[in-house]
């Protein structure tokens, strides 16, 4: 671990945040609190021009942790989760980024998982999945927890794509290979997630799994609809065809 922080920083975890002003700042509290005191990290937040006032909320935590730990890359307008990412990409100095939710449905606890796991196993992306012995959804109703399910079994018969989770967005990649795999992906929303995973399984780049409990958003208001249900039936067709 030494020798990757002489390269820079080991880690950047990015959140791409719109309208989080309830949870952005336990979301990094718990980081903090959860990381290993020999882990070098940052924090990219990614906000799309939240006018709830996200932005002074991350600037304020930037005066306790230091604007060396959380960096603030905003964007003007809503622009979309796969562009977030590609934006908070650009600013990361670390060997390895994790990207994850600022609604508290990803717990930072399980970040020394991912990090045990990768360097057990050399993986170049490590992905939290709900669908294994030790994962699991909470605060779901019946019905989302069916859909989910329901779309991941889909996603599976006609992908194969090699991990038990395809929806999921907790992950932990080798920098180098997320440029890679996030270079050739067009997806947006949702969908995004699932064409990473589809497109890094068929370039042959090791992944691993460790399960999570996928908690549902305590403060703010959930973004999925019926609108991205049609987007999801819409991608699986596009990686389909394409992958």
């Amino acid at each position: 671990m030494e020798e990757e922080k002489k390269k820079g920083k080991y880690m950047s975890i990015i959140i791409p945040t719109y309208n989080e002003r309830l949870n952005i700042a336990l979301i990094i509290y718990l980081v903090f609190k959860h990381l290993p005191s020999d882990v070098d990290f940052e924090v990219i937040v990614v906000d799309d021009g939240s006018p709830d006032g996200t932005q002074d909320i991350v600037k304020q935590l930037q005066q306790v942790y230091g604007e060396d730990r959380i960096l603030l890359r905003a964007r003007p307008k809503k622009l979309g989760l796969g562009t977030a990412y590609i934006h908070g990409l650009k600013h990361a100095s670390g060997n390895f980024v994790v990207i994850m939710d600022a609604d508290l449905s990803h717990h930072p606890k399980y970040l020394p998982n991912f990090i045990k796991k990768q360097m057990e196993t050399g993986a170049s992306i490590v992905t939290g999945t709900r669908y294994v012995k030790g994962g699991g959804v909470h605060g779901w109703n019946l019905m989302r927890k069916l859909t989910s399910r329901g779309a991941n079994v889909l996603a599976h018969t006609l992908l194969w794509p090699g991990v038990s989770d395809l929806t999921g967005s907790f992950r932990l990649y080798q920098k180098s290979v997320l440029e890679d795999i996030i270079s050739s992906c067009v997806s947006k929303g949702y969908v995004f997630q699932m064409e990473m995973i589809v497109r890094a399984s068929r370039k042959g780049y090791h992944i691993e799994e460790v399960p999570i409990t996928f908690v549902d958003r305590v403060y703010g208001s959930s973004k999925l609809g019926g609108s991205e249900i049609v987007e999801y039936l819409k991608g699986l067709v596009y990686l389909l065809l394409t992958t």
